[in-house]
């Protein structure tokens, strides 16, 4: 039941026969799915900021000094991941404002909304993006 849910709140959108593509049901769909994640990641980045506040102990022991500043590096890393998450979430909310969302931005094509419900902040559809990650493959060789 609960991969029946996007983004733990959100059914999946189900287009009706002949509905045009990225209609403004859809628009509002996918904008409130991203402003969702944008409010949970924000949410757990204040939470972070408390937390690493409250806990900020001086242990005398060596280990245990070592051991909490590499808790907080690999926190800190994660909330890093999550702020370049926000950026993407905030430029897919610019796309959708410009009408420009869902669409490949290497050949124009329409993303799909299955992907786009996967990876809300997708900007390629699956051709474009496994082109581009063979490419890379490759440069890395």
């Amino acid at each position: 039941m609960a991969e029946d849910f996007l983004h733990k709140q959100f059914p999946p959108y189900a287009a009706k026969k002949g509905e045009e593509y990225m209609n403004s049901k859809q628009l509002a769909h996918f904008r409130k799915i991203l402003d969702a994640l944008k409010q949970e990641l924000l949410d757990d980045i204040e939470r972070t900021v408390h937390t690493m506040q409250d806990e900020a102990t001086v242990f005398a022991d060596p280990n245990d000094r070592a051991s909490q500043e590499s808790d907080i590096a690999l926190e800190l890393r994660n909330r890093d991941r999550e702020r370049k998450l926000i950026k993407k979430i905030d430029e897919s909310i610019d796309r959708i404002e410009s009408a420009e969302y869902g669409y490949c931005d290497s050949c124009g094509v329409e993303i799909g909304l299955k992907r786009l419900e996967a990876r809300p902040t997708a900007t390629m559809c699956i051709d474009c993006k496994e082109l581009e990650e063979r490419r890379e493959k490759q440069m890395a060789k």
